[in-house]
């Protein structure tokens, strides 16, 4: 069973998601919980502080899940597993901006009008996915080989947030390789994910095992 805490932010994320953040109402959050709007008050002090809290978790919860997906495979591993390990990130990070909008609002930094502002931006997200492909990958690794893999991972980084923020897609034979392609409104996910794989792929082109 939650605690009143996180029974609140489950109440709170899903009002977020049938209204706008201006709309949302303390008491209707605490009804929804099923506790007194004081004990809400109590636990974060203010709407402001809800949506702190709110934000922090949901990216939180996207970070952890960064981590988990680089854990794949083992501590250390050739070239290839290196890949397989970001690509798994990236498409957790994809198919997270695709369900949850404040991830997704962290991610690209367009937070509008209906979300409350959050503190993470784009930067610190890249660089923590970043950093934490390099601590994942960089053990067992020649010293000379660090600058490579960190500019690898990087790389992966920064093409996984253009993928949020523009939809990958199979790219045409036309194409130039590693192309970011616009899909119709209703994308499909797994073709976004095949594209992400591709271009976390080319990212680590040339790295040894």
């Amino acid at each position: 069973m939650p605690s009143a805490r996180e029974a609140l932010l489950d109440a709170a994320y899903a009002a977020l998601l049938n209204r706008s953040w201006a709309e949302v109402r303390m008491v209707e959050v605490a009804t929804a919980a099923g506790v007194s709007r004081q004990t809400l008050y109590n636990a974060f002090g203010s709407k402001e502080g809800l949506a702190r809290a709110l934000v922090r978790r949901e990216t939180e919860s996207y970070l952890a899940g960064v981590e988990r997906a680089l854990a794949v495979g083992g501590p250390d591993g050739p070239a290839g597993d290196a890949v397989a390990r970001v690509a798994a990130a990236a498409a957790w990070t994809l198919r997270t901006a695709r369900a949850n909008p404040l991830v997704r609002a962290a991610l690209t930094g367009c937070w509008g009008e209906r979300l409350p502002a959050g503190q993470a931006g784009p930067a610190e997200l890249v660089g923590y996915f970043r950093d934490r492909a390099v601590a994942a990958l960089a053990p067992g690794r020649p010293r000379e080989e660090l600058p490579a893999l960190g500019a690898a991972c990087e790389t992966a980084a920064r093409l996984t947030l253009s993928c949020v923020i523009v939809p990958a897609g199979p790219a045409p034979d036309a194409e130039p390789a590693g192309a970011l392609v616009q899909l119709p409104r209703q994308r499909v996910p797994e073709a976004e994910t095949e594209a992400v794989g591709r271009l976390v792929r080319k990212a680590f082109v040339g790295l040894t095992a």
